[in-house]
């Protein structure tokens, strides 16, 4: 009788051993899933791109001056070149990238991922779809400026637009170049990539266990 009686005991022992609460996932997804994690950032990964196009499309209305025009579409085009490369992708996508010269003057372009998780400072889901839809929209922009420009005979606005194109692009290039890794060819993989972005919002974060450092 004592055997019968101790055998649902252990039973329910045992089935309460089996069960395993995973609270840290949860909370790791809620801080993923947050809308925005760091609003500065994502406002000025927006604002120099966004206003060199609003001033290249209205600058005649504030100024006559061609030169105080391009000056200052060109400051606000450095500007995000700088902050996107430097700080943005960092802290938004988790990606970073640069080049160096090694001591055999021989130059080496490096990309960055850094995996997600609660002790760093990666930008959430609502951060990463942001930083992917202002990085490729905006290039596709400055080419239609540059058609509209070729074809319109406006060629003292051409430097400009190809200056535009280039420092956007750079970026693009560089951190589509982190979000594959550095082992696949980039001509194979760039458009598939894009269309995935744009179309899909498959805005997934690096999953990689370590800061990985790929050399080209």
């Amino acid at each position: 009788v004592c055997v019968c009686a101790r055998a649902p005991a252990i039973s329910l022992v045992d089935d309460t051993e089996d069960v395993s609460l995973d609270f840290g996932n949860e909370e790791e997804m809620a801080l993923r899933k947050a809308k925005i994690r760091h609003p500065l950032a994502t406002f000025f990964h927006l604002f120099f791109r966004v206003s060199a196009i609003i001033t290249y499309l209205f600058c005649d209305w504030f100024s006559k001056s061609f030169v105080a025009c391009f000056v200052t579409i060109l400051l606000l085009l450095s500007f995000d070149f700088w902050s996107v490369k430097n700080v943005t992708g960092r802290l938004m996508v988790g990606l970073r990238w640069w080049n160096q010269i090694d001591e055999d003057g021989k130059s080496h372009w490096i990309f960055e991922a850094k995996k997600v998780s609660l002790n760093n400072s990666t930008g959430t889901e609502a951060e990463a779809r942001i930083f992917w839809l202002g990085l490729i929209i905006c290039p596709l922009i400055w080419t239609v400026f540059f058609f509209s420009t070729l074809f319109s005979l406006k060629l003292k606005w051409l430097a400009l637009v190809i200056a535009g194109i280039s420092l956007q692009t750079a970026n693009l290039y560089g951190y589509i170049h982190c979000k594959i890794g550095g082992q696949k060819t980039i001509t194979k993989v760039t458009s598939r990539f894009l269309s995935q972005t744009v179309f899909q919002n498959e805005f997934q974060k690096p999953s990689l266990e370590r800061m990985e450092i790929h050399k080209n």
